[in-house]
Parts: C-alpha cells; structure tokens; sequence
C-alpha cells in the first residue's frame, strides 16, 4: 500500500488523538468525514493501523519503576526465553535484536524489589544488565514520509 501525503496527515491526526471523529480529521486535512472513513478503514484492512490503544502513564500507577533490561541468552536457553517472556507481566515490550546481547525489554515494576524479583527470573535464562528509565526524551514519535 501507498502512503501518500493526505494518508501521512491521517496518520499523523490519529497519532495525536485517536479518539477524535473523522470529522475533526476530515476539517484538518480538507476530506469530507466518509472519505477519511475509508482511509482509515483502508489502512486497517492493510495491516498499517494495527489498532487503536490508551496510552497510559505508569508512573500514576503502582508501578513507579521503569527499566530497559537486556538478556544475553546462555547456550540453549533463548528458545525457552522466548516461550515464556509474555508471561512476565512486567514486559512492556520485548525486542530480538543483533549485537552481543540477544533480547532486549522494556518493563515497569513497583519498585527496587520487584525489578529484583524479576531480575532472580530472567538470570535463569542468561546473563542480565540493567538500565534505569529517569525520564522520556522522545515518546513514541510517528515517523513521517520525509524519513522514508
């Protein structure tokens, strides 16, 4: 599928505030309401919108801790990993990637505690590090056309 330009201001209205109608995009980006329907409805049948979510702020909850943990997997444990991570509820997200280390998350957590109860979890698969989110910089930004 084409992303052309009016597509892209779609996208980037939805970004922004999914829950608005497709009137108030329409007015935005100069489409009647059903034609914006049937972008949208479009890029859903495509595969581009995979849906729309909450985006929620964890530190209002219980959850005061964010971290980004990388696992380096030991010797025949990155398949068993891979089974069993979305049963840590923890995980925010979970990413394989190339380097040195095999996997890399995202997680939220109570606090210092918990993260070392999650910490005694994740070391029975391999070697663990660490880092502590102080605060975000840039927050699931949309790409636009002009990166592609």
């Amino acid at each position: 599928m084409e992303v052309d330009a009016l597509n892209w201001q779609i996208l980037k209205c939805l970004h922004e505030n999914a829950r608005q109608s497709n009137a108030q995009i329409g007015r935005t980006v100069g489409l009647t309401s059903p034609a914006v329907a049937e972008r949208i409805k479009k890029m859903q049948d495509e595969g581009l919108i995979k849906g729309f979510t909450a985006k929620i702020d964890h530190n209002k909850t219980t959850n005061q801790l964010k971290a980004v943990i990388t696992l380096k997997a030991f010797m025949g444990r990155l398949k068993p990993f891979l089974a069993k991570v979305s049963d840590f509820k923890e995980v925010l997200n979970c990413y394989r990637i190339t380097g040195n280390e095999n996997i890399i998350m995202e997680v939220v957590l109570r606090d210092q505690f918990h993260l070392e109860e999650l910490i005694d979890k994740l070391i029975t698969y391999g070697e663990t590090k660490t880092h502590i989110v102080l605060s975000h910089v840039v927050d699931n930004r949309l790409i636009s056309e002009n990166q592609i």
